[in-house]
């Protein structure tokens, strides 16, 4: 997924994330701040996935041209 478009996208990312990972909190996403490598971190963390798993996941989610 290219950064630029992630964080172009971000708005409607940041309501969508919520709802899929209920465990982010709004520091999370502040966090994040459209940053797709920052995402991939915060579900690293939260969630215990590795990079790649949560990458696959943002993917499948938002789509591999997001």
């Amino acid at each position: 997924m290219n950064d630029d478009v992630f964080k172009g996208m971000w708005k409607q990312v940041r309501g969508r994330a919520k709802q899929v990972w209920g465990d982010l909190t709004d520091d999370d996403l502040t966090k994040i701040d459209g940053s797709y490598d920052r995402f991939v971190g915060v579900l690293q963390e939260k969630y215990g996935y590795s990079k790649e798993e949560a990458q696959e996941k943002i993917d499948s989610e938002f789509g591999s041209a997001a």
